[in-house]
C-alpha cells in the first residue's frame, strides 16, 4: 500500500489530486496541506510513502518542505513528486537538487497521476533524460565549449572514488536515463541486482533517490551534456 500526503495551497487542487487517487487499488490519501511547513509536520507524523507537492505555497516553498523531509533520517523511505506547471524550470532544478524524485504537470490526465505516484512509489525517478539534460544543462552547468572536448577523458570524481568500477558503470546508465531492467540487460544480470547496485550508490552517495544520482552525476562531469 502506498500511502499519499497531498500538499497544494489550492484546495481545488487538492481535492482533485483526492479524488483521482482514492479508490485507486494499492494506494491510500492520508492527509493534506496547504503549504510547505503544514506538509512537514504532517509528513513527520505520517510518514507517508510519497508526497505530492506543489511548489508556490506560503510560509514555506514547496522546494524548501521537499528539502526538509528529504533530509530527515526518519522519513528516508519518503518520495517527492512536484506538482508543477512545467513553466519554470529553475524550481524544478532546485526541487531535484532538494530531493524530489520527479515531476508532472498539474493538466495530466488522471491515469498520467496514478501512474506517477505508483512508480515514485517503487523507487523510480519521474522525468526523462532528455528533460535533465536540458534542465541541467540550462541552469546547472556553465556553457564551456572545452567542456564537450575534455568529455573523452573522463576522470573519477572525489565523491565517486568509493564507488567499485561496476557501480560506476551503473552510475552512468542511471545517468542515461537507464531502468533497472535496462541496467539488467546491458550487464548480463538480474534486475534484483541491478536494483542492489543502485541502491548501493545512492548510500555511497548519500543520494536520496536516482534523480539526484543524475544531479550529481551531471553537476561533477561524470557525465557531459550530450551523452547519451
Amino acid at each position: 500500500m502506498a500511502t499519499v500526503l497531498i500538499v497544494d495551497d489550492q484546495a481545488l487542487i487538492r481535492q482533485a489530486v483526492t479524488d483521482i487517487l482514492t479508490g485507486e487499488a494499492g494506494i491510500e490519501v492520508v492527509g493534506e496541506a496547504a503549504n510547505g511547513r503544514d506538509a512537514v509536520a504532517l509528513a513527520a507524523g505520517l510518514h507517508p510513502d510519497v508526497v505530492v507537492m506543489d511548489i508556490r505555497m506560503p510560509e514555506l516553498d514547496g522546494i524548501g518542505a521537499t528539502k526538509a523531509i528529504c533530509s530527515d533520517p526518519t522519513l528516508a523511505h519518503t518520495r517527492v513528486l512536484i506538482l508543477t506547471t512545467f513553466e519554470e524550470d529553475e524550481y524544478l532544478v532546485n526541487a531535484l537538487r532538494s530531493g524530489a524524485s520527479g515531476f508532472i504537470g498539474k493538466g495530466a490526465e488522471p491515469e498520467d497521476i496514478v501512474r506517477a505516484v505508483r512508480a515514485i512509489h517503487e523507487g523510480e525517478s519521474l522525468l526523462s533524460p532528455a528533460a535533465t539534460r536540458s534542465l541541467i544543462t540550462r541552469y546547472v552547468l556553465p556553457v564551456n565549449p572545452q567542456d564537450s572536448a575534455a568529455a573523452g577523458t573522463r576522470t573519477v570524481p572525489k565523491e565517486f572514488e568509493q564507488l567499485t568500477e561496476r557501480e560506476r558503470e551503473v552510475l552512468l546508465l542511471v545517468a542515461r536515463g537507464r531502468s533497472n531492467d535496462e541496467i539488467a540487460a546491458e550487464f548480463f544480470i538480474s534486475p534484483h541486482t541491478a536494483k542492489t547496485h543502485v541502491n548501493r550508490i545512492m548510500t555511497k552517495l548519500d543520494a536520496h533517490d536516482r534523480a539526484q544520482l543524475v544531479i550529481l552525476a551531471y553537476e561533477t562531469g561524470y557525465l557531459a551534456p550530450g551523452e547519451s
